[in-house]
């Protein structure tokens, strides 16, 4: 068969782009330290540190080096009436509280208490311990009031901690609002925040004993809060949010509202 066809096409050859290699070495180099983060999260990463890279390109890199991640596929549920979730439109109106429960290696168990601020998504503090009564949440709380300020309302589910709060909560002026039984998306924020958190460090590690946990949760509140970059906040850290969208000029705002630091409560525990 006889074909009209160039000398130039016919001797063409694929050319490879040697500058590949570094969006291989990044690509490499961040599902490494970060193995729950998808492509997109990657890639919205890069753009924040101006890497040029488009989307087809890195993204074609990403499939050649295998990095997709295997989700499990959601299982098919009738469609439910969503309670709308508030939005709090300024920092430390609303957090929420959650516990999370794991173990060690050799079996014993432990809980971790995440408070989140809603406005922006930034970590208050983990507290981990094998025991997390409700007088030691009012510690925590208050110790977080010190740095931090007070939240006008916080938001919890039905636990016994969290009902022992009630009398608390009112004697310093904090509306504590309890969401519907067995409907943990009226906090949804939190929980989306649990599963981030169980992906990337719960269920990520085996951890030994307490010390390690706390050291890799106080790593990761320090990059969740300041270099990862979050979906719902326009792929920007929750500390930038904070200073892009609030009301306070950015050298103010970090004086009103301290993020969380590393190394400040290793002796509370």
């Amino acid at each position: 068969m006889l074909m009209k066809l160039s000398s130039s096409v016919y001797y063409y050859k694929h050319k490879i782009d040697c500058n590949d290699e570094a969006v291989q070495d990044e690509l490499t180099r961040l599902a490494q330290e970060n193995r729950r983060w998808g492509f997109w999260k990657m890639f919205h990463f890069l753009r924040g540190q101006a890497r040029p890279w488009n989307h087809k390109r890195v993204y074609r890199i990403y499939t050649q080096l295998n990095l997709n991640i295997r989700r499990k596929p959601k299982k098919r549920l009738p469609a439910r009436i969503k309670e709308p979730l508030y939005q709090p439109e300024f920092p430390n109106r609303v957090w929420s509280m959650d516990f999370m429960f794991d173990r060690l290696t050799n079996g014993r168990s432990f809980r971790t208490l995440n408070v989140l601020d809603d406005f922006n998504r930034e970590i208050v503090n983990i507290v981990v311990d094998t025991s997390i009564s409700s007088q030691r949440v009012t510690r925590e709380l208050s110790q977080m009031f010190e740095w931090r300020g007070k939240p006008a309302t916080i938001r919890v589910d039905n636990g016994p901690e969290f009902l022992a709060l009630k009398p608390w909560c009112a004697s310093n002026g904090i509306e504590l609002k309890f969401i519907q039984p067995a409907k943990p998306n009226q906090n949804a924020y939190i929980e989306r925040f649990n599963r981030t958190y169980r992906d990337e460090i719960l269920g990520a590690y085996l951890f030994d004993d307490l010390h390690q946990v706390r050291m890799e949760t106080e790593k990761f509140i320090w990059k969740y809060n300041n270099i990862r970059p979050h979906d719902s906040l326009n792929n920007i850290t929750p500390r930038a949010f904070l200073l892009k969208c609030g009301i306070l000029p950015a050298a103010q705002a970090d004086t009103e509202y301290p993020t969380f630091q590393q190394g400040n409560y290793h002796d509370n525990y």
